[in-house]
């Protein structure tokens, strides 16, 4: 990958309670938080997750949905998940968030064998939702 290729910077995720979901990403999905503190102190309008050096999840709050209006009918977004947002992990990264998910009791779908995705053939993959009902697919390749 070069310098100038293409990346996903963030992915914006509406949320009921942006603390509340920082802490269900952070402990449950072992993603660092950001902007937490400032946030419940009112000094950032949300917080958000970090993925990876390149990437975050922005935990918006639905009441910020009235400002999308940047693009038409953006504002009716909030509510509307994607269907859903993949995490390609390791292996043993992998086996430990589906056992962190478990420990609270996350809802998980049973895996799935050999599904295609950005860097080919995944060996196992599975579904799990956020407490705002956004639905995420992990998988591994190795």
């Amino acid at each position: 990958m070069t310098d100038n290729s293409t990346r996903l910077d963030h992915v914006v995720l509406w949320v009921r309670d942006p603390v509340v979901s920082a802490d269900f990403y952070e402990k449950a999905v072992g993603l660092e938080p950001l902007r937490v503190t400032e946030f419940a102190a009112g000094k950032a309008s949300f917080p958000s997750v970090r993925l990876n050096e390149e990437t975050i999840f922005d935990l918006a709050p639905l009441p910020l949905a009235e400002y999308m209006n940047v693009v038409p009918e953006g504002a009716e977004s909030a509510g509307h998940p994607v269907n859903h947002v993949c995490l390609s992990l390791a292996g043993r990264e992998f086996e430990a968030l589906r056992a962190r998910l478990e420990e609270r009791s996350v809802p998980l779908s049973g895996f799935s064998y050999d599904s295609y995705g950005a860097r080919g053939m995944a060996k196992r993959s599975f579904y799990f939702r956020d407490p705002d009902g956004n639905v995420f697919e992990a998988r591994h390749y190795e």
